[in-house]
């Protein structure tokens, strides 16, 4: 899976991109992702209206799916039991975790206004019986005010990521916000997909994807693209205001309308959504209590070779092209359906993917990692002059792993997630063992590596420079002589991190805008961290 050419790139772009790589990284530093949900048998769900907030200051009337007033759900991971919140209305709605086999039940309650009119859930790729409401084109529907149940069976074979979304009006319902997520975990359970890092928590929901042991996975996190046509919203509120304030006094010469009558084409958004917020807000920690109806954020976090499964979904009216910087990503299965070759089935076929497009309604995970394979220089800092420079012994992919010779010792950690023990730099790419960054001073032309550090002094480089080339917490002080860089990058990085960022983002650039501003919209960053450093996905 290496991707020379992106690692290298979006490593340099690192020190000379623009302000909002700088913002980004700042901000990303105590924002971590996972994929939080609820999770049990027994749902109880609300669609009711409320307010998203946009990073432009403006507050869009959406509709979303939440959880009944009276409803305790059971978070996932149970590490964001103390923190996790579902309001009655929430954007995305309740991401749903649920067992492969299972049959789980869905209340749903109709807390729209009444001009909207019924509303309904579907849930595509599962089995599904009803119970009460009334009978719609699709499913059963909830009248205002009203309840719908659902029974729902994930079968065996439906291990994965799902979608859930209106199936009444969805051209309106779906772009008002009601869509949501249900995460299948398989049944089986593999020796061979344990933690890596034992001791730390693990936020995994499940140690493999699917029912098939290469499909292990280390990290993982659930991204849902959609867009917004705030014309549309207005035209919703609108109406709704006129609906309730129209007199109903005898004898006017026109008549009250009573539902509502939106035109939702042509299609315009001004708005792009991962996991409903739009940069830089998706890059706050998940349950900010800042964002009351949209609880979920997108800002992975990973060490180098972990494997990070992505959950994607497509839960808008268009397609959107999303690219991971940094490495392809190897598509596991779409819809819960994992690829499997034709010939061996013990052997996975999906492809390798520059852009994970995510199309309207399918769901779909892929595999990627970071390795710092090929970027020709030392991304730890080592140097030959180094007190205690560690060993790098390659492996036969050229790692230093545990099936190096000698091996490498797995960290471990204490109680709190801090490291212990065990080989510093784990994972790391012996080829690049002790290669400076640059030979020569900070600002030289051909400083003698692969390139050139801007220099602080020239405002138009040196001060947007947004933090360190290395990963580690000592590696900046380390650093010093042959790859010197100046006492002010250190402060750009928390010394105690000191992770290297990379952009995941929509390949349609005015995608990457809110409401036509840069930057913004689908848009979130993915940081590298070393191994010593404890990832606490619920900060």
């Amino acid at each position: 899976m290496s991707h020379a050419n992106s690692n290298s790139w979006c490593a340099v772009s690192r020190f000379l991109s623009v302000v909002v790589a700088a913002v980004a990284l700042l901000l990303a530093v105590s924002a971590h992702a996972a994929a939080p949900g609820i999770t049990g048998t027994s749902f109880s769900l609300n669609a009711g209206p409320g307010y998203s907030s946009q990073p432009d200051g403006v507050m869009v009337y959406s509709w979303g799916y939440g959880c009944t007033t009276g409803f305790t759900p059971t978070y996932a991971p149970a590490a964001f039991t103390p923190i996790g919140f579902c309001p009655t209305m929430q954007l995305p709605g309740p991401t749903l975790i649920v067992k492969e086999g299972a049959t789980f039940t869905v209340t749903l309650t109709n807390s729209l206004p009444a001009a909207a009119g019924n509303t309904s859930i579907l849930f595509p790729g599962l089995v599904v019986n009803t119970a009460g409401g009334t009978p719609g084109l699709l499913t059963a529907e909830a009248v205002p005010g009203g309840t719908v149940t659902y029974s729902v069976t994930a079968p065996l074979g439906t291990a994965g990521t799902h979608s859930y979304y209106s199936g009444t009006q969805p051209d309106l319902q779906i772009e008002m916000g009601l869509f949501g997520a249900v995460v299948v975990l398989p049944n089986t359970t593999y020796s061979n997909c344990t933690a890596t890092e034992t001791g730390r928590v693990d936020y995994r929901l499940a140690p493999s994807a699917y029912d098939h042991a290469l499909t292990c996975y280390d990290r993982e996190y659930l991204v849902q693209w959609s867009e917004m046509d705030p014309r549309i919203h207005k035209q919703v509120e609108d109406q709704l205001n006129l609906i309730r304030s129209c007199p109903t006094t005898a004898g006017l010469q026109f008549s009250c309308p009573t539902k509502l009558d939106v035109v939702t084409e042509p299609y315009h958004p001004n708005y792009f959504l991962i996991n409903g917020r739009s940069m830089p807000d998706n890059m706050d920690a998940n349950y900010a209590p800042n964002y009351p109806h949209q609880p979920y954020n997108a800002n992975p976090h990973m060490h180098p070779g972990e494997l990070v499964l992505v959950r994607y979904i497509g839960q808008g009216h268009w397609q959107h092209p999303f690219h991971e910087h940094g490495n392809h990503v190897r598509i596991l299965g779409r819809d819960g359906n994992l690829l499997l070759s034709q010939t061996n089935p013990n052997l996975l076929a999906g492809r390798m993917e520059f852009n994970t497009d995510t199309t309207p309604g399918q769901a779909a995970e892929g595999i990627f990692y970071w390795s710092g394979k090929g970027l020709g220089w030392d991304i730890l800092a080592h140097t030959a002059t180094n007190a205690g420079n560690p060993p790098c012994n390659p492996d036969v992919n050229g790692y230093y792993t545990i099936h190096s010779s000698p091996p490498a010792t797995i960290p471990s950690y204490d109680s709190a997630g801090n490291f212990v023990s065990g080989s510093r730099n784990y994972y790391e790419w012996c080829a690049d063992h002790d290669v400076p960054l640059e030979a020569n001073p900070v600002g030289e032309v051909g400083g003698g590596g692969p390139m050139t550090l801007p220099d602080p002094l020239i405002v138009t480089n040196g001060l947007w420079s947004n933090g360190t080339p290395y990963l580690g917490p000592d590696a900046v002080g380390r650093s010093r002589g042959p790859a010197p860089l100046p006492p002010g990058f250190a402060l750009q990085n928390p010394p105690a991190e000191s992770g290297i960022a990379f952009m995941w983002h929509s390949h349609n650039e005015r995608e990457i805008t809110t409401n036509d501003v840069f930057p913004g919209g689908m848009l979130m960053m993915m940081l590298v961290d070393p191994y010593v450093w404890n990832i606490d996905e619920t900060l």
